[in-house]
């Protein structure tokens, strides 16, 4: 499909520079079938369904923006991928000034070795020592708040708690899942006392979520891999809300890429752990989620091509022309949507 179908125009006063407080208290846009509505996230159980079942993501972001120098030149590196226990696939700002084997001063004792430069500019970093690459990042790494937030303001020490989740405890994100953003303790409270269920799996988020989409068509745009698991626990807990009757609503598009990546054609969810690519876009048959709860996406992003693919490409634009107009707030800190198409995917 051609990219510029999903273009589309957003005002920069509509992009989310902070979270909303308390994080409830964010707006969201509610598609349920041919139904829309205007409503808060703190309204969220007396929208689902007892049974239903909200699946999360309990990845943790790292300190992956690190600033160094090799000589002289200045460095920026954004780690994506881990690709051994000291090594990691890194987007490098000012790639220029860097060839394999030149090695780079991150301050605070912190030193990589570059090599292995890929066809998209990314360097493997090898990191030096024997200390826990986390803890050399706790050191010299910085949150990787996305492009569009970083150039309007720096990352200050409220975003070390603004950019992580409840569910935050397995580390190896370079960003957050930020539809889950929204929760709050009394929130899953409130959603427990209606009967609503929740799981959480697995899935780090790279920075390749943020790349734009450079591609004339969507056939020509490759996916960056990302690592995500689904233990066979929570396989089976998946599979069981949907043999009898309830909803799984993936809470955050990373949820709903690596539930479907562990869904097979007969719609059943196996465990699954390894790389996921998967690339999402209309005329996509989905096989292991029945809605999707998540934050606005980007003009011409992947992300808005998934969401078009769940509820329709038309819709989804009549949707974020209304978000737009009626003042949401977009991107990783902004308000959120509730996709909910007609009828069961099982």
């Amino acid at each position: 499909m051609r990219v510029d179908l999903f273009d589309f125009d957003l005002p920069a006063e509509n992009i989310a520079l902070r979270p909303a407080s308390p994080r409830d208290s964010a707006r969201m846009l509610v598609l349920d079938g041919a139904d829309r509505r205007d409503a808060i996230v703190s309204d969220l159980p007396s929208v689902l369904r007892p049974g239903d079942m909200l699946v999360f993501n309990d990845t943790r972001v790292i300190p992956a923006q690190l600033e160094g120098l090799r000589g002289e030149a200045r460095i920026g590196a954004t780690l994506h991928k881990r690709e051994g226990l000291r090594q990691w696939r890194a987007f490098i700002r000012n790639a220029k000034r860097l060839k394999d084997g030149d090695r780079i001063d991150f301050g605070a004792g912190v030193f990589a070795v570059a090599h292995d430069r890929a066809e998209d500019g990314s360097f493997a970093l090898s990191f030096e020592g024997d200390e826990p690459v986390e803890l050399l990042l706790e050191r010299a790494g910085t949150m990787p708040l996305p492009p569009y937030i970083a150039g309007k303001r720096p990352t200050d020490e409220r975003d070390l708690e603004d950019y992580q989740t409840m569910f935050a405890r397995e580390a190896g994100a370079v960003a957050a899942p930020t539809a889950a953003l929204h929760f709050t303790p009394g929130l899953m409270a409130a959603l427990a006392e209606r009967g609503i269920e929740s799981a959480t799996l697995t899935l780090h988020v790279g920075a390749g979520t943020f790349l734009p989409v450079k591609a004339d068509d969507t056939v020509d745009h490759k996916m960056h891999a990302e690592w995500g698991r689904i233990d066979a626990a929570t396989a089976d807990r998946l599979n069981a809300v949907r043999a009898r009757g309830g909803r799984l609503i993936a809470v955050g598009t990373t949820s709903l890429r690596l539930i479907e990546s562990a869904a097979g054609e007969d719609n059943v969810i196996r465990p699954f752990e390894g790389d996921t690519a998967i690339f999402i876009t209309p005329g996509y048959r989905f096989r292991g989620i029945d809605g999707l709860m998540t934050n606005f996406h980007l003009p011409r992003s992947t992300l808005f091509m998934l969401v078009s693919a769940l509820m329709g490409r038309e819709r989804m634009q009549a949707a974020y022309a209304h978000a737009i107009a009626s003042g949401y707030r977009f991107y990783s800190y902004g308000d959120a949507s509730l996709l909910l198409p007609e009828g069961h995917v099982a």
